[in-house]
């Protein structure tokens, strides 16, 4: 190995050290001390050369100056990397938030309030954010489907349904009186709310059912029958004249307060109707109704003398509400049926086949429309019905909030025929009716107000309710086509008990069951003695049904 024992290398080994030693004046403060000890010693061997001869003072000097330079220059770098970092950590500890802990219900409701905003944006800014049309925002879609088992009880003493057809003072309208029977059926619903600006709304809704019949929705399910129905049964427009009083035209839902001893609850109504919700204080408020409906349109001519037949309807109620939400409601309404009585065809001709009814279940007081033609080739018998139709209904409901949530409601319901005219009937039909035009409903229903109505709304895991009930319809009362198409199995001249039961086995998502026990109260008058017949047809109908909504 060699050492450094030459003047070359001495100063070399010399120059490089002390520019070194220089540029660390940029250390930190802890090796200051040494390295200050390190330059003197340098500088001293520089200056050790000079006096040896083996540099010039000139040299000597310039090298001093140089590293001098370079050291300065190293500096300024190290204190620019220094003004930076400071700079960095500085900007760092102004954005940096210091968050002490946060419980985790804390957590929870800023996470909700989150997701609350974030699709509410999204709701509100569709069309600018995803490209949806921004109508998508004014439609809201909802439905429901009901599975059902439904069996036919028929006692041994019912009257042969072949008989009670043929009666055409009373005719039945039956296919079967005797034989119990089971069926599975379904009953599926669509519909969307539009909204289409601050004053006009409507709506739409699809469901199954068969077309001939406007009372019930139900789909009775087998493989061989194809495919379900699914037909529109609602279409209508609404416009809100203020925030008390509306005008709807179209096919919509039942707009009165209502039993179903007149009016199923799955019975739609065509044609205009207006409603007023004056509220005079927070105790007491008023509603109205009044609307024409169109039943059946006929084509008249002059060999067909038949009539449209219209619904002409008002319905006035007053409501007081207490302070605990207590409330009792009564509502009187007018309903008038207009041409839907059978008129007899003259001698020889049809002119007033259409006065028949193009849809009715059974109870009304019958007769033939073409008993004038019988005898006649081709010519056979054609039902219509004896009565006219004008009715007058009180309706009384008390709902009771002293166990809330739970409620107890009381429902009555009176209705009377008054277009029931005995001597007007003779002369139009020939036959002699007994007079019987009056009903009444009584009911009463303790549990969750969810369940009541033909609409189920929100419905929350283990509500329940249930229901007892007497319903009386004479002959003559309602109009037997529009009336509920369960208790005997549809229509009048009914008498019976019937008991509900609901119970939400889950959010939206419950089960119902509902017995029905009815008997029929008379029967048609012997032409003869003019006594009343004995006219024996009972029903014990049971529905078990799980119900869903969406």
């Amino acid at each position: 190995m060699q050492t450094l024992n030459t003047p070359l290398k001495r100063t070399t080994v010399a120059v490089w050290l002390f520019t070194h030693l220089l540029a660390t004046g940029s250390a930190h403060a802890g090796e200051r001390e040494s390295l200050e000890q390190l330059r003197a010693t340098t500088t001293n061997l520089i200056e050790l050369l000079v006096h040896e001869g083996v540099l010039s003072k000139q040299k000597a000097d310039a090298l001093l100056q140089k590293a001098a330079a370079d050291a300065k220059q190293a500096t300024q770098q190290a204190e620019v990397s220094d003004d930076v970092k400071n700079e960095v950590n500085k900007a760092m500890d102004e954005k940096t938030v210091r968050v002490q802990y946060i419980p985790q219900h804390v957590k929870q409701a800023m996470r909700e309030e989150i997701e609350h905003d974030v699709m509410e944006k999204l709701n509100y800014k569709t069309g600018e954010r995803l490209g949806v049309p921004e109508w998508i925002d004014r439609i809201s879609f909802h439905g429901d489907i009901r599975l059902r088992g439904q069996a036919d009880e028929f006692p041994g003493d019912n009257d042969d349904f072949v008989a009670l057809n043929n009666d055409l003072t009373r005719s039945m309208n039956l296919q079967n009186s005797s034989e119990e029977r089971r069926r599975a059926r379904i009953r599926a619903r669509l519909a969307a709310d539009i909204h289409f600006n601050d004053w006009l709304s409507g709506g739409l809704q699809f469901v199954t059912g068969q077309q001939n019949t406007p009372v019930t929705p139900n789909q009775t399910e087998g493989i061989a029958q194809g495919k379900y129905q699914f037909t529109l049964d609602r279409a209508f427009l609404q416009a809100r004249l203020n925030d008390w009083s509306t005008v709807t035209g179209g096919r919509f839902a039942n707009p009165f307060l209502y039993t179903d001893m007149l009016w199923d609850p799955d019975l739609a109504f065509d044609g205009f109707v207006a409603n007023v919700n004056p509220k005079f204080n927070d105790r007491w408020s008023a509603f109205g109704t009044v609307g024409a409906f169109p039943i059946e349109e006929v084509e008249s001519s002059s060999v067909n003398k038949a009539r449209d037949k219209w619904l002409y309807s008002a319905q006035a109620g007053i409501k007081w509400t207490a302070p605990n939400k207590s409330s009792a409601k009564l509502a009187f309404a007018y309903h008038d049926f207009k041409n839907v009585e059978g008129q007899l065809n003259t001698v020889g001709l049809n002119d007033y086949n259409e006065t028949a009814p193009e849809w009715r279940q059974r109870g009304n007081n019958t007769f033939d429309i073409n008993a004038n033609n019988l005898g006649i080739p081709g010519q056979g018998s054609i039902i219509g019905l004896a009565s006219k139709f004008e009715l007058i209904n009180l309706i009384a409901q008390v709902d009771l909030m002293n166990f809330d949530p739970v409620h107890v409601t009381f429902t009555g319901d009176y209705v009377r025929n008054i277009g029931f005219d005995q001597n007007e009937v003779l002369e139009r039909t020939g036959n002699l009716y007994k007079k019987e035009n009056e009903g009444y409903n009584v009911r009463i229903d303790v549990g969750n107000n969810s369940f009541l109505g033909p609409y189920v709304q929100n419905v929350n895991a283990h509500e329940w309710q249930v229901s007892l009930g007497y319903k009386y319809i004479e002959a003559d009362a309602v109009m037997d086509g529009f009336t509920d198409s369960n208790f005997r199995l549809g229509g009048t001249n009914a008498k019976g008990w019937y008991i509900y039961g609901n119970y939400a086995i889950d959010k939206n998502a419950w089960i119902s069951a509902r017995y029905m026990s009815a008997d029929s109260i008379s029967g048609p008058l012997d032409p003869i003695t003019g006594s009343s017949q004995q006219q024996n047809f009972s029903v014990d109908v049971l529905l078990i049904d799980l119900n869903a909504r969406f």
